[in-house]
């Protein structure tokens, strides 16, 4: 039996994330039942949750959606149900019928797609499928949400005596109208509604000559408001039936809700089902929110967390774009407690809390954060002590409130086992305290529990070292900025840099110095021993990052000289075979040319024919028999390549044109004013002369064996005389 205390679900921020989840919910009950999600009792019950929320993930990524299943609490509606002689209102019943066609078309669609959901199928296969209800209340109440004129004889008896009196009402307070209208009795308004009765407006000094009950006035007095006589008589008849039309419709009411009666049952496993069904999905749009899968379930008493992000932070720092580290580290039988040292605001209690709210979350059947090759276990009990711990209301120190948490842990902690404990053995003197903390840590090791704890205590660090089933971890630093980077090492102690934190933060070195030899020499040494293996292995980080880099780099160059040469190859073979037909057209060439010769000689046309078909018939035997598809295949494939190519040479022609383009649009250089003695040349050519004379915008220049007359357009200058 699975059982995790309050308090720890406190301390691991539980409630937050139910509030998140809750938020996602789209009916009030589904909001309220997330709020009570707890850790399932049993592993049964819990593997089926998990499933149900995975394949409700799953629907998201594929076309089979699942339809909506938001609908209005009919709550009071079962409690009137329970009692006898009461009905239900319209709008109660339009509340059902709409609840029973959301569970039937869910129903029905799970049923349809089974294949896709098997688990959400076998959820939903309890719940009965009717359409009774849906019928029933559909053939007495229409869409607007009246009453039909049909839902019985006597009901549609009277709304016709209704329709008819209404017609005799009108007909008689029209008569009335024109009448006092014609005396001019009546006000500019003529006639008004009061009390949902139509009324004349009277001028207050005819009142007594119209004939009527006064209903009321303006209130300016000048207008009194009177009913004629004449349609009174049919009011008392329309009230009374009226009267009788309301206690027929409440009869029929009566009728439709002793009806529902016996599916009280029914009706409350549709709302709890979609209940069940909203906070699933509100689960599933979490999970989606955070990309958590559902990791390996793992039989024996194992787990492995790899990229496991803090959901709250994760969330977080997506909202704001920055940037979440993820922690990998695993709790198996032969590491089973995991010791986490290092300096503070590194990222330690994270770390735990990380580990403790992903357990507590996949125990509750949510899906986790983590990378799909990561896989957990269940426990029976999860132990924390994270936080602060002092008690108020008990009037209990930190130490107190610590020590009766261990006195707790000692009762409940086994092999089912996984504790979590912040910051252990704080709280008292630190040597006392240290001691005290250690025999904890043997007492929980030896009882095979699993956990993991974070502490500043060297005696605690080398007990994990000297333990076989306990290893240290820490929280990796940069070694000269001092800066955390949020990564955890496991199977190495950290320091705490202690010293070098507060030289960083501006203490004296004097007083860090005088610090250093009150306290015993061989904790500063272990301390900085620790220190200086830390600065290796992030070293070694570095340098092993750098070779991944270079091996990618190197792997890369590897690919693109082996394309390269795959080109080359293909080039080469292209080539051997044109040069091969090129030779085999040399060879057919020279044997018609001898034939042709012979023919030439001998005039035998017999002969030459023969000597042909020979050749034809060689050539022929060469050649592979092709069907008329592979035919209609190599013509299309001929075709295309040939397609191919004019594609290619219209996008090269098409750049040539833009480019031509785009140096005729291109601002033109300014032309140099040309002088007598510049050496030029004609823009076609090669020849340099000089200019001996300009006359209209035309030059004689002189090439040394002959001169002629050039315009001045056509030429360019090489060198301006000085």
């Amino acid at each position: 039996m699975i059982h995790i205390h309050e308090k720890t679900l406190q301390d691991l921020e539980f409630p937050t994330v139910l509030q998140q989840v809750s938020e996602l919910c789209i009916t009030a009950l589904g909001n309220e039942a997330a709020l009570r999600i707890a850790p399932y009792k049993t592993k049964a019950t819990l593997e089926f949750q998990l499933q149900l929320t995975n394949e409700y993930v799953a629907s998201f990524y594929n076309d089979n959606r699942i339809p909506n299943h938001g609908f209005e609490t009919i709550t009071k509606e079962l409690q009137l149900l329970h009692i006898e002689n009461t009905f239900l209102e319209v709008h109660s019943l339009k509340k059902i019928v709409s609840i029973s066609l959301t569970v039937n078309t869910l129903v029905s669609f799970l049923e349809k797609f089974k294949d896709y959901y098997p688990n959400l199928h076998h959820f939903a296969a309890p719940i009965e499928v009717t359409k009774v209800l849906i019928e029933k209340i559909d053939a007495i109440v229409d869409r607007f949400g009246d009453i039909k004129n049909n839902a019985s004889t006597t009901l549609y008896d009277l709304r016709q005596s209704i329709n008819r009196i209404k017609g005799k009402i009108n007909q008689s307070f029209a008569s009335a109208l024109n009448m006092y209208h014609n005396l001019d009795y009546l006000d500019d308004i003529r006639e008004s509604v009061v009390d949902n009765k139509r009324v004349l407006a009277v001028k207050a000094m005819y009142r007594r000559k119209v004939k009527g009950a006064i209903m009321g006035g303006s209130k300016t007095g000048s207008i009194v408001y009177i009913e004629p006589e004449t349609t009174l008589q049919y009011t008392r008849e329309l009230n009374n039936l009226e009267y009788e039309e309301q206690e027929e419709v409440i009869r029929i009411l009566k009728e439709v809700t002793d009806f529902m009666r016996p599916f009280l049952t029914l009706l409350k496993d549709y709302q709890t089902f979609l209940i069940a069904i909203d906070v699933i999905s509100a689960k599933a749009k979490y999970a989606k929110a955070m990309n958590a899968i559902l990791p390996e379930l793992a039989e024996d008493r194992s787990m492995l967390l790899r990229d496991a992000y803090h959901p709250l932070l994760y969330l977080a720092n997506s909202a704001e774009k920055k940037k979440t580290f993820p922690q990998t580290l695993a709790l198996k039988q032969d590491s089973r407690i995991i010791v986490i040292s290092g300096p503070n605001a590194g990222g330690k209690s994270i770390t735990l809390k990380t580990v403790g709210l992903l357990q507590v979350m996949i125990q509750s059947g949510m899906l986790i954060p983590v990378h799909e090759r990561s896989k957990v276990c269940l426990f029976d009990r999860i132990l924390s002590d994270i936080g602060d711990n002092q008690s108020i209301e008990n009037h209990l120190s930190t130490y107190s409130y610590r020590l009766k948490q261990m006195n707790y842990f000692l009762k409940k902690c086994n092999k089912n086992t996984l504790f979590l404990i912040d910051e252990f053995g704080t709280g008292s003197d630190p040597e006392l305290g240290g001691a005290l903390a250690e025999t904890f840590l043997e007492e929980f090791y030896n009882r095979e529990a699993f956990g993991i704890i974070t502490t500043h205590y060297s005696n605690l660090k080398i007990l994990a070292t000297e333990l076989p089933n306990m290893i240290n971890a820490n929280m990796l630093f940069n070694e000269r900025t001092l800066e955390p980077m949020f990564k955890l090492i496991v199977g190495q102690a950290g320091s705490s840099f202690t010293f070098e934190v507060a030289q960083k933060n501006g203490i004296p070195y004097s007083l860090i110095n005088r610090a250093k030899k009150k306290i015993e020499r061989s904790k500063v040494r272990f301390d900085a021993t620790i220190a200086k293996l830390q600065k290796e292995r992030s070293r070694l980080e570095k340098t092993g990052q750098s070779l991944k880099e270079n091996e990618k780099k190197k792997s890369e160059e590897a690919d693109k000289l082996e394309e390269i040469n795959a080109k080359v190859q293909r080039k080469l073979e292209s080539y051997q075979e044109l040069y091969d037909s090129n030779q085999r057209l040399i060879y057919l060439g020279q044997k018609v040319n001898d034939i042709a010769e012979r023919y030439f000689d001998n005039h035998k046309k017999k002969e030459l024919l023969l000597e042909l078909f020979k050749v034809v018939q060689i050539e022929n035997s060469k050649r592979k028999r092709v069907s008329a598809k592979q035919k209609r295949a190599q013509k299309a494939k001929e075709e295309q390549v040939k397609k191919d190519a004019e594609k290619k040479v219209e996008v090269i022609r098409k750049k040539k044109k833009d480019a031509k383009k785009k140096a005729a649009e291109a601002p033109a250089k300014p032309k140099p004013i040309l002088k007598i003695g510049d050496r030029v040349r004609m823009h076609d050519g090669k020849a340099i002369g000089s200019i001996d004379s300009i006359e209209k915008n035309k030059a004689i220049v002189n090439y040394g064996i002959f001169t002629t007359n050039v315009t001045l357009d056509l030429l360019e200058l090489v060198e301006a005389k000085n």
